[in-house]
């Protein structure tokens, strides 16, 4: 798609206006939109016309045909997680994933289920555990890889060995052709297949042709194609070659790992398999990642369901993250590889026998040093968190420019090769200066290594490209794939004529314009493409960052642009079966309001000339709006794109360009109205309680009337403190009196300060200021740096620790003082003196300074916990959840329920109440309406304490209220 920049503003408005005209779902030809999908995972950025979201298959096809009559290609896209590059390009963007993402049917007889190819593999996989099914092949990217994508690239993953690629599972499809007509592709006879020839169709065309190419070319695909079966490049000519009385002929499977370059499936039926009761693992310790890969072959001849490679460079990555922090208190010694072997079956003592098998063969030969057994859930748990999340991490180790790119990502060879390839392979980077993590898929001879490099530098184009070129041969050598699951792509599509051989390729070029005579499906992969250095991210798609004085400090290269740009878009923020993030893209699915498009639209506004200009652009604070702000990104996107620090900058420069919104300075005065509010109590309650008030706070703020305001209380937590008698001795501590339990929930501030002191501790509270975090989270940053700059003050006259109950609060010391005051020395040793109650407390326990009672009301009691997002974030729940066991008798789980969708005022703000109620909703509510009523419901924060009564209707205890329950000699509160 050639043309002036006119001439293609033209083209893109026609098309415009005729797919709003046409289609039930929406289209966006904004240059927000557009730049938000010019990415994938890859290293490639394309701007595409518009994007369009389909409702349907009617949608789609009535797309294409617009499309395809204008000349615009089309480019299907899932979760855009490709890591080569197959869901960028120009002209028309299908997001097949935000509406048509519906599971039709599960059969567990015939083991199949129908499905939309937005449907999410985690989503599959949870409908059909229902009947102990699941879809075999396992990626990694289960929580936001879509079948449709799958289906595009034919995907395996880490079961392979056992259950084949996505190409081996799919029975049939429903797909729109070139020209925007519809078909099913499933096998059929001889009988059938001449049926079908016979139609003046573009379907009839493709039957009657393929197979007369297929004859014509039988020997060449024989001789060419490549023999290892674990691939994903080229067409699949191999499956429909020798056709026949015995063979059906199956376009189904034909166009798997096409890319969407010859049809779009709207719709697949997939085979299910057996989940296996059990898995069971063997984490082998090895001392580098070479004598990992040595031991292979023996895991191999156990019969393994999966061999997997994790080497030093993941393990000290996932270290440095709170997500994986219970990695290290699993590993022996300091291993410089794992290597990750299963079993999986019924039999729970055949499985362990195989892991006695695999020990006996390992020390029989001399591999590793250690091997660790991971029979339980629970002990697998840290283990294959870590696993999962590899790319990510490595994806986390650039710095700036400088990035682990895939383009010789997954190559294959035969395992038994595998040890002398990878070393040859390594030799390869090393003569190039480049470095490289590597993991992946030792049981199917496949490594994920990336190497770094800086696209920006164009000698470092250039070695990229000779080192691919050498891959290339070497894996020819050892008769191995270019690409085994990740497909061709911008990467590898150029090298296809070389891998292929002429004859073979050209055969290839037949098939594309057979079924794509236009030219218009996802042109420039497979066939025809451009080099692999063409359209490179970095160097072609961002000019420099025009300089930006922001109000707060951004630690990484670029500054705030670079902290945007941190984003790989590898997409890990659209999961929603675990975690937090990210809460307002699980309530809309619509990518602007991931982290990832956030990310990006940031990128785009920062690289404008007048950035501060641009941060004040009504379009970008649309997609930033429905950020909760929850924090849930700095840990767990392997990037740690923090983009609840990049929305508060934003916001302060909008602010700056359109002035402040009462709203946001009512909210950022949120401890001056408590504690007016406090003083005036019962009276200040009355405004809350009465309709036509909360319609004119409505009405003239934004504050919801559908949400029940918080209660003052006149005998806060500060006059509490200041009346009573108080230990004159004990180890100095500092309490934070907050803004919100302070005036509102009093009760928690004195259950926390009466533990410390039966403990032993001598409380000092800090209750004169605020610590900013209202002002921060509305944009105020000036206003939060004045408070955080006056709770220093006073809270660094000593050296004791600081605690208190509102994680929010605390850890903003911790935290955002140090961004939003970066010279001052005081802020970092405030910052240190940060900890949080519940591990004062439950050192206190252990020690016995603090007795708990056998007999309390909580004695048998489950308790339910739901941690704070900021603290999931900052410190993890860890020390909160040691604190909940140490009660007698009681039975402690914490709900992986995601956010609770309140998030401070959002919660409170009218036009964020519906998408704040979804969140909670999602997986909060549900999890405790699951839950007996004589359960204990525990959350840290207010907020959520807040929703959880509002949502689900429980009341929720802070913690340390729970123990100060079951504290000796207290008396039950009922």
């Amino acid at each position: 798609m050639t043309g002036s920049p006119t001439a293609q503003q033209t083209l893109g408005s026609r098309l415009e206006r005729a797919l709003r005209d046409a289609l039930d779902g929406e289209v966006a030809f904004d240059d927000y939109t557009r730049h938000l999908f010019s990415r994938d995972a890859s290293m490639y950025s394309i701007t595409p016309l518009g994007v369009a979201f389909p409702h349907h298959a009617d949608d789609v096809a009535a797309a294409v045909e617009i499309a395809a009559g204008l000349g615009v290609p089309i480019v299907p896209r899932g979760a855009g997680t490709s890591l080569v590059g197959q869901t960028v390009g120009p002209g028309l963007v299908l997001d097949m994933s935000r509406h048509m993402n519906r599971i039709l049917h599960v059969d567990p007889v015939a083991r199949t289920a129908l499905v939309e190819v937005g449907v999410v593999q985690d989503q599959l996989n949870r409908a059909a555990a229902e009947h102990g099914l699941m879809f075999g092949p396992d990626t990694s990217t289960s929580n936001r890889a879509t079948i449709g994508g799958m289906v595009g690239n034919n995907s395996a993953g880490s079961g392979s060995l056992t259950y084949g690629m996505t190409i081996d599972h799919v029975r049939a499809l429903d797909v729109v052709l070139s020209d925007g007509s519809r078909a099913r592709f499933e096998p059929v006879d001889e009988a059938e297949r001449r049926r079908r020839a016979s139609a003046d169709t573009l379907e009839g065309r493709i039957y009657q042709g393929l197979p007369a190419l297929v004859d014509a070319n039988a020997e060449v695909i024989r001789a060419k194609m490549p023999a290892f079966w674990r691939r994903a490049c080229g067409y699949r000519l191999d499956r429909v070659v020798g056709f026949g009385a015995e063979k059906p002929f199956d376009l189904a499977k034909f166009v798997v790992g096409a890319e969407g370059t010859l049809v779009i499936a709207t719709r697949a039926l997939v085979d299910l398999v057996p989940k296996p009761a059990r898995t069971v693992y063997a984490v082998g310790h090895f001392t580098d990642a070479a004598s990992a890969i040595a031991a292979t072959t023996d895991a191999l001849a156990c019969d393994p369901h999966q061999v997997e490679l994790m080497d030093r460079t993941i393990l000290e990555l996932s270290r440095q993250k709170i997500e994986f922090a219970d990695l290290g208190t699993v590993l022996v010694g300091d291993p410089g590889a794992l290597l990750f072997v299963s079993f999986a079956g019924d039999d729970e003592q055949q499985l362990i026998g195989k892991l006695d098998e695999l020990d006996r063969q390992w020390q029989r030969s001399g591999h590793g040093y250690h091997t660790l057994r991971a029979v339980t859930p629970a002990e697998q748990a840290a283990l294959l968190k870590v696993r999962k999340s590899s790319l990510g991490l490595l994806m986390a180790a650039g710095e700036g420019t400088r990035r682990p790119l895939a383009f010789v990502e997954d190559t294959a060879v035969d395992p038994v090769h595998l040890a002398e390839y990878t070393t040859r392979f390594k030799g390869i980077l090393d003569e190039h200066g480049m470095e490289a993590g590597f993991y992946g898929h030792c049981s199917v001879g496949c490594l994920h290594i990336r190497p770094f490099v800086d696209l920006t530098d164009p000698d470092e184009v250039a070695k990229m490209r000779t080192v691919a070129e050498a891959v290339k041969d070497l894996v020819a050598e050892y008769g191995g794939v270019n690409s085994s699951e990740h497909g061709d792509g911008l990467a590898r599509s150029e090298f296809n004529r070389e891998i292929f051989g002429d004859a073979l390729y050209e055969a290839m070029r037949e098939v594309k314009r057979l079924f794509d005579p236009g030219g218009v499906l996802n042109p420039g992969k497979i066939v025809d493409a451009p080099s692999m250095t063409e359209n490179l991210r970095d160097r072609d798609a961002l000019p420099p960052a025009p300089p930006l004085r922001t109000a707060l400090e951004f630690e990484v290269v670029g500054g705030m642009r670079g902290a945007a740009d941190r984003c790989m878009n590898i997409g890990a923020c659209r999961k929603s079966t675990a975690g937090v993030m990210c809460p307002s893209y699980i309530a809309t699915k619509n990518e602007e309001h991931s982290t990832r498009g956030r990310a990006n639209a940031l990128v785009k506004a920062l690289s404008e000339p007048d950035p501060h200009a641009a941060l004040g652009d009504e379009r970008l604070h649309e997609i930033l709006d429905l950020c909760l702000m929850c924090k849930a990104c700095k840990s767990e996107c392997p990037m740690s794109v923090d983009m609840a620090s990049l929305k508060a900058e934003a916001l302060a420069h909008h602010h700056d360009v359109h002035g402040t919104p009462l709203r946001s300075r009512v909210f950022s005065s949120i401890r001056a109205l408590n504690r007016i509010g406090s003083a005036a109590a019962p009276l200040s309650n009355l405004p809350g309680r009465i309709g036509f008030l909360r319609r004119i706070l409505d009405r003239a703020l934004g504050i919801t009337a559908q949400r029940p305001l918080p209660a003052f209380q006149r005998d806060n937590l500060l006059r509490w403190f200041h009346r009573r008698s108080r230990p004159s001795d004990g180890t100095p501590v500092t309490w934070l009196a907050d803004s919100f339990t302070t005036y509102t929930e009093p009760r928690i501030g004195r259950a926390g300060i009466e533990l410390l002191e039966q403990a032993g501790w001598q409380v000092n509270l800090a209750g004169g200021g605020c610590c900013g975090r209202s002002s921060m989270s509305k944009g105020l940053l000036d206003d939060a740096k004045e408070k955080a700059a006056a709770l220093v003050s006073s809270l660094a006259q000593d050296d004791s620790p600081i605690v208190g109950c509102e994680p929010s609060c605390v850890l903003m010391l911790r935290e955002e003082h140090t961004a939003l005051l970066p010279e001052s020395t005081s802020v970092r040793a405030v910052a240190d003196r940060v900890k949080q109650v519940e591990e004062l407390l439950v050192e206190a326990i252990d020690a016995g300074r603090l007795a708990l009672r056998a007999d309390s009301r909580l004695a048998g009691r489950r308790i339910v916990f739901h941690g704070h997002c900021h603290q999931k974030a900052e410190v993890g729940t860890a020390a909160t959840v040691a604190l909940l066991r140490r009660i007698p008798g009681a039975e402690v789980v914490e709900i992986d329920a995601g956010c609770c969708g309140m998030a401070g005022s959002f919660g409170f703000e009218s036009e964020h109440y519906a998408t704040s109620m979804t969140v909670g909703g999602d997986r909060l509510f549900p999890a405790l309406a699951g839950e007996s009523d004589d359960v204990v419901v525990a959350a840290t924060g207010v907020s959520c304490r807040q929703q959880i009564f509002h949502g689900a209707g429980r009341t929720a205890w802070h913690p340390v209220e729970l123990v100060r329950e079951a504290v000796e000699g207290r008396a039950n509160s009922g």
